[in-house]
């Protein structure tokens, strides 16, 4: 039987992501998220509308989007609970955080440059996701903008870096499914996704039917 519920979150199921910025002094900011979406070359991702990434990101116009598999799993939880702002927001104390400088040191992680943006990648993250920045929408912007604590942005991808270990045996452009183990966050838990469960039609359609200009753009370096 169902029946009416009133849930805190609704993370039913969501790939973590750690958003690699560059503060104004230059230094590195690594945050993980668990709110994000792709379609095309096109990204959307939920974020803390006063975090320190989200500051970096609407001052450089710019990101990197590692995506963890489930051998990061440690690496990330050591970034739970921190943050690049300081002092911590009223918000965040609330919860728990504490200010950390270095990011990449706590968490155990390997800055690596990029090569369309000045942010950093993650050289233990199977996909670094190269991005800029479109445009950002502010939730709950009709309740009065003091009610605004998320919001989301629309990040272009600019290129895309694939560890070997993840990638088609038959097509270096493929990521295969099989090889791939991105790292989940289902209500503040960490789980890996398991086997195939069943075939899907829609897997046969030719993946180069997805490609858009944004795809064509990010291959010439543009």
């Amino acid at each position: 039987m169902h029946h009416i519920s009133n849930p805190s979150i609704l993370y039913f199921g969501t790939p973590v992501v750690l958003v690699g910025t560059t503060n104004s002094d230059e230094s590195l900011n690594l945050a993980p998220i668990s709110s994000a979406f792709w379609l095309g070359y096109r990204c959307m991702i939920g974020i803390a509308a006063h975090s320190k990434t989200t500051e970096n990101i609407l001052r450089t116009k710019e990101c990197v989007l590692n995506l963890p598999s489930v051998d990061q799993a440690g690496a990330v939880d050591r970034l739970a609970l921190l943050t690049g702002s300081n002092p911590v927001p009223a918000g965040k104390a609330l919860k728990g955080y504490v200010h950390e400088a270095d990011k990449f040191g706590r968490a155990g992680l390997t800055p690596l440059e990029s090569t369309m943006v000045k942010a950093p990648r993650v050289l233990e993250c199977p996909v670094h996701l190269e991005a800029a920045f479109v445009a950002i929408h502010p939730f709950a912007a009709e309740t009065g903008i003091e009610n605004i604590r998320s919001v989301t942005l629309e990040l272009k991808i600019l290129r895309v870096h694939l560890d070997d270990s993840i990638v088609s045996d038959q097509n270096p452009h493929h990521v295969d499914p099989d090889k791939w183990r991105p790292l989940i966050m289902s209500f503040q838990q960490f789980y890996g996704l398991g086997a195939q469960v069943y075939p899907s039609k829609l897997a046969t359609v030719p993946e180069q039917l997805y490609r858009t200009r944004d795809t064509e753009l990010a291959v010439a370096g543009i």
